[in-house]
């Protein structure tokens, strides 16, 4: 069981969300810092500007974002440390990731809880 959740910026603030991280490199449109309330916002561990822009929210760009997003995550040391910061605080209570896009399938946010997710079950392995 992990104790990392997503949950769309738009979405209502609830106190079970636990620490609430903004994963996204930019601000979301129309959201205040006080209905956001974060604890964090961990924008360098969005996918680089480039590859948002190459993307650009198109489905059937998914797979290959997917694999270039997560060579980015493995070989950056700015996200890697990132990543180390989500992993820690979930091993301490509940995490929910928050991002923008509309599309709740194709996105940066489930490639990175995917990641996580992978992440914890090796240390489950290794541990």
């Amino acid at each position: 069981m992990t104790n990392i959740f997503l949950k769309r910026v738009y979405e209502a603030y609830d106190e079970s969300d636990g620490a609430r991280i903004l994963i996204d490199r930019l601000w979301p449109r129309g959201v205040s810092k006080e209905k956001a309330r974060l604890t964090d916002w961990f924008k360098e561990v969005a996918p680089s500007p480039e590859l948002c822009k190459w993307f650009s929210h198109k489905p059937e760009r998914f797979e290959e974002f997917r694999d270039k997003y997560l060579d980015e995550l493995r070989t950056s040391d700015v996200k890697l440390g990132l990543i180390n910061q989500i992993l820690m605080m979930a091993s301490k209570g509940k995490v929910t990731l928050l991002y923008g896009s509309k599309d709740q399938v194709h996105n940066q946010a489930q490639v990175l809880f995917a990641e996580l997710t992978r992440m914890m079950e090796e240390n489950k392995s290794i541990g």
